[in-house]
């Protein structure tokens, strides 16, 4: 079924910070399974058509187009359905430099599921098929990343079990049209623990990685931050001093950006970025003082340093396992150059602050607080921020996925009726 929908208002209302809103369709609103952070991506841009994928309320992934800036939103419900059950199910798109749509979806430790469109810019999608057909049975967390200027695209995913499992990073060859695997194990639990990664390719195309460890289920045996990059598209990794390492990447060789101990509530999956320069930025939280507060790790003069934000005035304890209701989300971050200021932005929702979408912004250099606004007035539940990063790449414009959603502790779910999913347009951001 393809339909076509599009319906806009411009705001202002709540800040000076001038935005759009376009209403794109329904999605299933029972979790947080269209909204979690670790979606690579829910929405992206080819050129000058945009991309997003979501689950509708009777689970069918569901794919819509529009041509920027502000063309109607052409809706297909596929052939496919997910378990929207478990919210780590989540959909995953991304468009290689022919225009063709990837798309991978509904997995927690199975089988790979992957498709792509049966022609350039279509939202129609040809038969599951294989990638490699190496580590391929146990696939968790598919995260697609486009390379700069060669039009391939990177596959990252976990191959095994939380608390044991390797990292598998694939490429795709747009000449070819062929996937191979550049690391079966990029990043090896050793049978003991597994990486919660987060991953960015910058503007000279170096693809950087940031991951903490975890030592079982339990999201409170979490700890440190580690880091390594790439040059070459993935196939060798240093250090950020350009060491390089040997592969696979095991805990003992991992270079630590931050050190952070278990029981700290430090959260996995959340975001990175980088500067013009290619210097990482890797936004996270955890408890200090009693206080869960958002933190970057960042990389300055080749010296790894930390941003305490000081903007929250309560904390919580996580543990336990499954998808859990959090006080916060995770956050994403950005980092935008204006005259003379690199300034960074965070995106989150926060309780403290009626679970409303909220941009935080400072210039790291100076002593200045950092400052909050809302972007919506009204609560977005237990939403998580996604937005075009390749938009945001070549314009600078932030369009954010937005849809209310409630999340029940432990993979549960509740009764709740489909809520639009819309995207959230900022025409320019807060300036310090």
């Amino acid at each position: 079924m393809i339909s076509s929908i599009s319906i806009f208002s411009a705001c202002k209302g709540l800040s000076d910070v001038a935005f759009k809103k376009s209403i794109i369709g329904s999605g299933w609103a029972n979790n947080s399974i269209n909204t979690v952070i670790f979606r690579q991506n829910a929405v992206t841009t080819h050129r000058n058509t945009q991309f997003v994928a979501y689950y509708d309320a009777q689970s069918y992934v569901t794919l819509a187009k529009r041509t920027l800036p502000a063309g109607d939103w052409e809706v297909h419900k596929t052939q496919y359905t997910g378990n929207t059950a478990d919210a780590h199910n989540v959909i995953s798109i991304a468009v290689d430099g022919d225009g063709y749509l990837h798309i991978s979806w509904d997995h927690h430790d199975n089988e790979l599921r992957y498709a792509v469109s049966v022609e350039p810019l279509s939202l129609v999608l040809g038969a599951k098929k294989q990638m490699t057909g190496i580590e391929e049975g146990k696939v968790s967390y598919p995260q697609f990343y486009n390379l700069k200027n060669s039009g391939d695209l990177i596959f990252m995913y976990r191959s095994g079990q939380s608390g044991r499992g390797i990292l598998v990073i694939n490429s795709y060859d747009i000449k070819t049209g062929v996937w191979s695997q550049l690391h079966q194990n990029l990043i090896d639990g050793e049978g003991k623990r597994n990486a919660y990664w987060q991953a960015y390719v910058d503007k000279q195309g170096t693809i950087h990685v940031s991951w903490v460890w975890r030592e079982t289920w339990d999201v409170s045996t979490n700890h440190d931050i580690a880091y390594a990059k790439s040059t070459d598209g993935g196939k060798t990794w240093t250090r950020s001093t350009g060491e390089a390492y040997e592969l696979p990447i095991t805990q003992e060789t991992a270079e630590n950006a931050w050190e952070i101990p278990q029981n700290s509530s430090l959260i996995n999956q959340t975001s990175m970025t980088t500067d013009d320069a290619g210097n990482p930025y890797i936004a996270n939280y955890w408890n200090v003082e009693g206080k869960t507060q958002y933190q970057i790790v960042y990389l300055e003069n080749g010296i790894w340093k930390k941003q305490h934000t000081s903007f929250r005035d309560s904390g919580f304890d996580l543990g336990g396992g499954g998808t859990k209701k959090i006080p916060i989300s995770r956050p994403e971050i950005f980092v935008q150059k204006q005259k003379s200021e690199k300034t960074v932005y965070l995106l989150f929702r926060d309780d403290l602050r009626e679970s409303k979408i909220t941009i935080a912004y400072k210039n790291l250099a100076s002593q200045k607080d950092w400052k909050l606004q809302d972007l919506t007035d009204i609560s977005v539940g237990d939403w998580e921020p996604n937005f075009d990063k390749q938009l945001y790449k070549q314009t600078g414009k932030v369009h954010i996925f937005q849809q209310e959603v409630i999340q029940v502790d432990g993979e549960g779910l509740i009764d709740k009726k489909a809520t639009p999913v819309q995207l959230l347009e900022l025409d320019n951001l807060p300036l310090n």
